[in-house]
């Protein structure tokens, strides 16, 4: 009797455990099982309102259940905005480099190749950096790098996008961003006295960055690099160009 008392209290336990996992998932709100047009006209409602994780929810959905449907792209390009919306970067790029594998000729492949361009440059952003106001420049620059390739492309095949005045602009803050990284680095070099180091860094900053507000230091590490190193030839092109670029510049004059 003990032991058949300890069987059915043990199947009791089990049986209340089982109740409440099956009441705990009932409570996972679910996608109902509706025509793709409803749901999709849900799933726009949610994003035009700015609920994004709902909007992904109902996306996701159709484009699982609908993958060849009449909403299918559209579908798609919807869940690159909601995701970057939400600031889930990973998987908004996961999804546009689908979209573009799967419809590379499509007609808004340009809106596609653009939001790679602002989905890359919120991925470069910190959340710690901007909460707290710090401007981290010595941050690794992969996704700034990535985002100005993406915009790169964006114009070089696209070029009357309605996309492609932003995307230029945008260009402009990332090339920045670029060459205050690269200065940093060729400074680091200068403090290290790693002076051949420093000097080939802060020549990619004028090679690559010329129309930047880094050049002109970038050209005195340049000249005061060659100058310790003894090598006057190329501290004397560095003093020229320097000189020639920025007048006022005393290192320039000499």
């Amino acid at each position: 009797m003990l032991l058949m008392g300890k069987k059915s209290h043990l199947l009791m336990s089990l049986a209340l455990v089982a109740t409440l996992i099956t009441g705990c998932s009932s409570t996972k709100p679910k996608v109902p099982d509706e025509p793709p047009e409803v749901l999709y006209q849900k799933a726009r409602l949610k994003l035009d309102t700015g609920n994004y994780l709902n909007a992904i929810e109902l996306l996701e959905a159709l484009d699982s259940r609908y993958p060849f449907g009449a909403y299918s792209s559209q579908v798609q390009l919807d869940l690159i905005y909601a995701y970057y919306k939400q600031d889930d970067t990973a998987q908004a790029i996961a999804n546009i480099d689908r979209f573009i594998r799967l419809n590379p000729a499509h007609k808004n492949i340009d809106y596609v190749f653009y939001m790679r361009g602002l989905t890359n440059m919120a991925a470069d952003y910190n959340f710690f950096q901007d909460f707290l106001g710090i401007d981290r420049d010595d941050k690794d620059p992969s996704y700034a790098r990535q985002a100005f390739q993406d915009f790169k492309t964006l114009l070089q095949n696209y070029p009357n996008s309605q996309y492609a005045a932003d995307a230029r602009a945008r260009m402009i803050g990332l090339k920045n961003r670029l060459a205050r990284y690269d200065l940093n680095v060729a400074e680091y070099y200068v403090k290290r006295d790693a002076l051949i180091a420093a000097a080939n860094r802060a020549k990619l900053v004028v090679e690559t960055y010329p129309d930047t507000a880094e050049t002109e230091k970038a050209l005195e590490i340049m000249v005061n690099a060659y100058d310790t190193l003894k090598m006057p030839t190329l501290a004397r092109h560095a003093r020229e160009v320097l000189a020639k670029n920025y007048p006022d510049n005393r290192l320039g004059r000499g």
